[in-house]
């Protein structure tokens, strides 16, 4: 006798028979709920990464006046780009997200630009997160250990952490989606923490609210009005990689509605906690000289307000939040190289398209997401030895790169959306269940002008260097596509050659 199949094993079938209309089979473990899809965007965010390890460079730049004003600005234009991205994932769900919708909506070419250009941002994420987790570790063990922090120190740890990264995401989706799950709740439950601490247990006074909203404050050589705009990158980087949920919605359950809603839902979540944390962080200062003077002014401001030992405690906890960021940001990295490799996108591209069938992993893109980002950190090591006078930091350069490369590649197929809509070749019913109705178009236009804005100011002195690390790697990118893959390179639109008969034959090679 026939047993009748279950909500969830229709709901499988359903997702893998979408995907085969794109030409792809279920090779990836279709396992992730909507609340680890959302877990993995919300932890890639991170409030305990982004808004902490760059604290003091929006301190420094925009003063007290930039938690105030500078988070929610920065947050309102970045839930426009994730709800238009967001529509994107619903009507196109799969695993190469931004460059698959490229690709649709304008032709290979533009798909294989930004592919390569979300490639890029997504090294400057990964390094940026990993080396925030050696940063604050090595301020944190130098003094216990008795050692002296240098770049060499941090780069050691950074390495270390990348490593723990690479073998976790390899070993299988299911502990990373579970530790994303944790990792969703730790970041909520340490902010708890740091808030009350700050409000009932601060060794001084709270400040008055007013001064969260301070104006004309810089602790820089910049005019105020610049200073400000260079002092939004702490809260531009922390709104990043919520691309993430579309990276993973080949391994998310009824990916059409959970996926766009993990885009969303990530930052707006990410926005309402973080300006609670900065602004309880931000009334705990005491002498705002003195902590942007700090070798690190978040340790400095909550050494202050909690004590030495307790003051520790709290640091730690927020070290391990940065370390899960970290982990959610290699399996996105990986996912994306992955989907591009299978389309025949990069060089060695049967080698980075292959799934592991024991752990049901892209093994080979994993580790290359891995070394990648560790040669990006280097590369301005190097720099550093060579001119040892440069004003800028290193976690300046990567987030610069990594916002810059996101953003940019967030917005092209936001703009061949438009394009599409505009030539009748997108039309409301190509839009899946999740979508803004006749907002669609005017939150898209509002989207692009942010990201062209934000694209400009991310790399402006004293940031030239990440501008200079960008404009090299295109030139790069031209290379590549003028001498081989304008000719070579098939596109996902190839995929939709591909046989039922093959895609079964593919998806029956993991269930031997």
């Amino acid at each position: 006798m026939k047993t009748r199949p279950s909500h969830r094993e229709k709901q499988l079938s359903e997702d893998k028979n979408f995907l085969h209309r794109f030409g792809y089979a279920q090779e990836l473990l279709r396992d992730m709920g909507g609340f680890s899809n959302f877990a993995i965007s919300f932890s890639i965010i991170s409030i305990l990464t982004g808004a902490v390890s760059l604290y003091g460079h929006g301190l420094t730049y925009g003063g007290t006046g930039m938690m105030g004003f500078g988070w929610p600005l920065v947050a309102l234009f970045c839930m426009m780009v994730a709800a238009s991205m967001a529509e994107l994932a619903s009507a196109i769900p799969t695993a190469g997200a931004l460059y698959h919708w490229a690709s649709l909506l304008g032709n290979k070419r533009w798909g294989w630009y930004t592919a390569w250009i979300n490639l890029i941002g997504q090294i400057g994420i990964v390094a940026g997160i990993d080396y925030s987790v050696a940063f604050f570790a090595d301020g944190l063990l130098s003094p216990v250990l008795g050692y002296r922090m240098t770049e060499t120190t941090t780069l050691i740890i950074f390495a270390l952490v990348l490593v723990s990264h690479g073998v976790l995401n390899h070993v299988g989706i299911r502990i990373v989606a579970r530790l994303n799950d944790f990792s969703a709740w730790y970041h909520l439950g340490v902010v708890l923490i740091l808030v009350v601490s700050l409000a009932g247990f601060g060794k001084g006074e709270l400040q008055p609210v007013d001064s969260l909203f301070r104006l004309g404050e810089t602790f820089s050589d910049k005019p105020y009005w610049l200073a400000f705009l260079i002092g939004l990158l702490q809260a531009q980087w922390t709104f990043t990689g919520y691309d993430a949920s579309a990276h993973t919605i080949e391994e998310t359950i009824h990916p059409r509605v959970r996926a766009p809603w993990g885009i969303f839902s990530s930052v707006a979540f990410s926005f309402v906690a973080g300006m609670i944390m900065l602004a309880f962080v931000t009334l705990s200062i005491q002498d705002v000289h003195a902590a942007v003077s700090a070798d690190n002014p978040f340790i400095f401001v909550i050494s202050q307000a909690l004590g030495s030992t307790f003051g520790q405690v709290v640091l730690w906890m927020i070290v391990l939040a940065m370390w899960f960021c970290g982990l959610s940001s290699v399996t996105s990295f990986s996912r994306m190289m992955y989907a591009f490799a299978r389309d025949r996108g990069m060089p060695r591209s049967d080698w980075f398209a292959r799934i592991n069938k024991h752990y049901r992993t892209p093994v080979a893109a994993i580790w290359l997401a891995v070394i990648l980002s560790f040669i990006l950190a280097l590369t301005d090591y190097f720099i550093k030895l060579v001119n040892p006078d440069t004003t800028y930091t290193t976690l300046a350069f990567l987030t610069g790169v990594s916002v810059v490369g996101l953003y940019v590649s967030y917005g092209i197929p936001i703009w061949l959306r438009l394009i599409a809509e505009s030539k009748g070749r997108f039309t409301p019913r190509h839009l899946g269940p999740w979508n803004l109705g006749k907002w669609g178009r005017t939150v898209a236009i509002l989207a692009l002008l942010w990201i062209a804005i934000i694209s400009v100011v991310m790399v402006i002195p004293p940031n030239q260097n990440a501008g200079i690390a960008l404009i090299m790697m295109m030139i790069v990118l031209l290379i590549m596509d003028l001498t081989y893959y304008r000719h070579h390179f098939p596109g996902p639109e190839a995929a939709l050659q591909v046989s039922p008969e093959e895609l079964a034959r593919r998806e029956a090679e993991f269930h031997d």
